[in-house]
């Protein structure tokens, strides 16, 4: 199916790759479907997360894991129920970066990771109740610092 986004025009992408978010993302509940933009480049620690309803709505998202090497998700069992993972072996964990103007100042969401059954194609956003991560991680500085 032919896709438009705002940053990479009409593309085309596979139905199977669309993924359904059945509460949406907080703040955006009422878009469910996305699919996954770049996430095979594998010179760039950076993807999209693009909307299918909405051209103009994408995330730029990364693999946690690689942001900060000592990263795990702890949520409750009842959160990620709505997705249906039964192995964790089939989790794709992303967090959503935020980019402002000035880059040195790039931070990545560790508190809520985007969380995708690969088995179902079903993701959720779930906010750990634990303060062991920040909504603000400056990448460049690797903690909750902004670089000076």
């Amino acid at each position: 199916m032919q896709l438009n986004t705002k940053h990479f025009g009409v593309i085309e992408v596979d139905e199977k790759e669309i993924l359904y978010f059945p509460s949406g993302i907080p703040g955006f509940e009422n878009v469910r479907k996305f699919v996954l933009l770049g996430r095979q480049e594998a010179d760039s620690p950076f993807f999209w997360l693009q909307c299918v309803d909405k051209p103009d709505l994408a995330f730029v998202v990364t693999d946690p894991f690689y942001i900060k090497e000592d990263y795990y998700v702890d949520v409750d069992d009842e959160e990620i129920a709505e997705i249906e993972i039964n192995d964790p072996e089939n989790v794709l964990t992303l967090a959503i970066v935020t980019i402002p103007e000035d880059i040195r100042f790039m931070t990545v969401n560790l508190k809520a990771p985007v969380l995708i059954n690969m088995k179902n194609n079903m993701g959720k956003q779930v906010i750990m109740k634990n303060d062991t991560f920040p909504v603000r991680y400056y990448i460049l500085t690797g903690g909750s610092e902004p670089p000076r």
